[in-house]
């Protein structure tokens, strides 16, 4: 199994998930551009990011999505509309869910 993203809330409850095959893809492409947020997830356990880290996180996506192919492209954008609902509720964080 790959990497899976998750939205959980503090007491740990998963309000939304992405399983998407291109998201570990995803994860090396910008572990080899050296991109600090995205390029530190953990293929083997859970990398957790809070509202603040998505700053970092949200350019980092778009620019992996220029010139991305059709289906890691379609990986950022669901992975980026979870970006969306971690930032319009407080205690929400986002889970990089590893193997």
């Amino acid at each position: 199994m790959g990497i899976s993203v998750q939205v959980r809330t503090f007491t740990g409850t998963v309000e939304a998930t992405c399983i998407h095959p291109s998201i570990a893809d995803l994860c090396r492409r910008a572990a080899s551009q050296n991109l600090p947020i995205l390029g530190h997830v953990d293929p083997c356990d859970d990398t957790v990011f809070n509202r603040s880290q998505l700053r970092v996180l949200v350019p980092e996506l778009q620019a992996l999505a220029n010139g991305s192919a059709a289906e890691q492209n379609e990986a950022v954008h669901e992975i980026l509309m979870l970006t969306a609902q971690v930032e319009r509720k407080a205690h929400r964080y986002l889970v990089f869910n590893g193997d």
